[in-house]
């Protein structure tokens, strides 16, 4: 992939965007989604790993901005073991957001702070097993243990569409009883605590870093509130802002209506950062 032909938003604001970070990389932070953006969708969440480029390229491109983030979903530290972020030279400023910013990893400390369990997730997590199997026509769908959140999954059920839907209000009503909310994604609907998302994270880290302009990376719906955090910053603080959809078969219709570029999945991201790497180098 022509690393250079990559870097080309369509939106004004994107091109403004990707121009500030350009002129000004010191004051600059760029912010990525995990699962779907540094790593491609795999059947199984544990197996999910980095593209295998994108270590590589965060190590060209860190040093030259105010600082680089990773925002997820996940644990941090499971997105920091899967993403291979540990004690890599050149990335000692990395900060890992996860469970949607309540968890952080700061790779110069290499360490994790997180609040404790949330009692709505404990009392979900006990009881989800027994809502499930109580619907046979729900069977194939399977449990991930995030920690702070619990999310369902129906990819690997005989209609994943289906079952998606048929589970999305009942999961709406569970979570509601123990003062959690849905968060839904590409086949998953994730249980969690409310007052916590990706555009609260980000926009929060932004102003502890006094960024003058960001880039943020996502494909999936837990990326949209960073897309409206962005978008919010460029129409009200105008602080410039280019937003990057990986974008695959998948990728929900919002998240490309909503970026200024979009990308053929995590190698189009790496590609991107390549590319940023490479202007700043020049």
């Amino acid at each position: 992939m022509a690393s250079a032909d990559i870097l080309t938003p369509t939106t004004p604001e994107g091109k403004e965007g990707l121009a500030a970070l350009l002129a000004r990389p010191e004051r600059a932070v760029v912010a990525l989604d995990f699962d779907g953006t540094l790593a491609p969708i795999v059947p199984d969440p544990e197996q999910a790993r980095a593209h295998p480029g994108a270590v590589p390229a965060l190590v060209r491109l860190a040093p030259h901005l105010a600082a680089v983030a990773v925002v997820t979903g996940r644990p941090a530290g499971v997105a920091v073991r899967y993403g291979g972020f540990a004690g890599v030279p050149g990335l000692e400023h990395l900060v890992v957001l996860g469970h949607y910013g309540a968890e952080r990893w700061d790779a110069h400390t290499g360490s994790v702070h997180t609040p404790g369990d949330h009692p709505g997730v404990t009392s979900v997590r006990a009881e989800l097993p027994g809502f499930l199997d109580r619907n046979g026509s729900w069977r194939g769908t399977w449990i991930e243990d995030k920690g702070r959140a619990v999310a369902v999954h129906t990819r690997r059920t005989e209609d994943p569409d289906a079952a998606f839907e048929a589970l999305r209000g009942p999961l709406a009503e569970l979570a509601e009883r123990h003062g959690l909310m849905v968060e839904p994604g590409r086949f998953v609907l994730e249980l969690r605590p409310p007052g916590v998302d990706k555009g609260v994270a980000l926009a929060a880290y932004l102003r502890e870093t006094d960024a003058a302009c960001v880039l943020y990376a996502g494909d999936d719906l837990g990326d949209l509130a960073a897309f409206a955090a962005v978008r919010s910053l460029r129409e009200e603080e105008g602080l410039p802002g280019l937003l990057v959809a990986s974008a695959a078969a998948e990728t929900p219709k919002d998240v490309l209506a909503h970026a200024d570029l979009a990308v053929p999945g995590p190698e189009g991201v790496v590609a991107v950062l390549d590319a940023l790497a490479d202007a700043l180098e020049g």
